[in-house]
């Protein structure tokens, strides 16, 4: 009977494993990890279960959590994927992000949605129209597939109307900003 207990109690301890991500597979259906658990064991064909919309391809060394159904690390999936290396740190109660290990992050805050691109542009692409309710405030130049808005005050700016006999007015009265 002892020997049954024992048996069993080795098995319920294998079935959860913390280990250190060596590769990745991301081309299948679901990604394909190799892993090291303890005392150096590497285990080659986990397949990881990612959130339903939310995907990552994370760099080696980042930690996961493993099941070994039954005990069995013969065939284990990994259910969690973190890297404290990139983590972000300090957000409110409730708030959430996406990031990557650049820094570029869509963090919502208690404030508001903050989007920072770290330096690199921000692109939407396949959306023929973008709309808001409300203001835009752009603290850059705005560009069309022609001209800038800059380019275009500019023009207003300097330009003269013809006056009644033929001769020119003077410049606009009002300046666009």
């Amino acid at each position: 009977m002892q020997h049954l207990i024992n048996r069993m109690s080795r098995r319920i301890m294998l079935m959860v494993a913390r280990g250190v991500l060596r590769r990745v597979d991301d081309q299948s259906r679901l990604q394909v990890l190799q892993a090291t658990f303890l005392k150096g064991e590497t285990r080659a064909g986990l397949e990881r279960f990612q959130q339903y919309g939310y995907t990552a391809h994370p760099h080696p060394g980042a930690e996961l959590l493993s099941l070994f159904l039954g005990g069995n690390r013969d065939h284990g999936v990994v259910i969690a994927v973190d890297d404290r290396r990139y983590r972000l740190t300090g957000l409110a109660q409730g708030e959430v992000a996406v990031h990557d290990d650049q820094g570029q992050k869509v963090h919502l805050t208690r404030a508001g949605i903050v989007i920072d691109g770290v330096g690199n542009p921000v692109r939407f692409v396949n959306c023929p129209d973008l709309y808001t309710d409300g203001n835009l405030h752009v603290a850059g130049e705005v560009n069309d597939h022609t001209s800038t808005m800059q380019a275009m005050r500019d023009t207003y700016n300097d330009h003269n109307h013809g006056g009644d006999s033929g001769g020119k007015t003077s410049s606009a009265r009002q300046k666009m900003r």
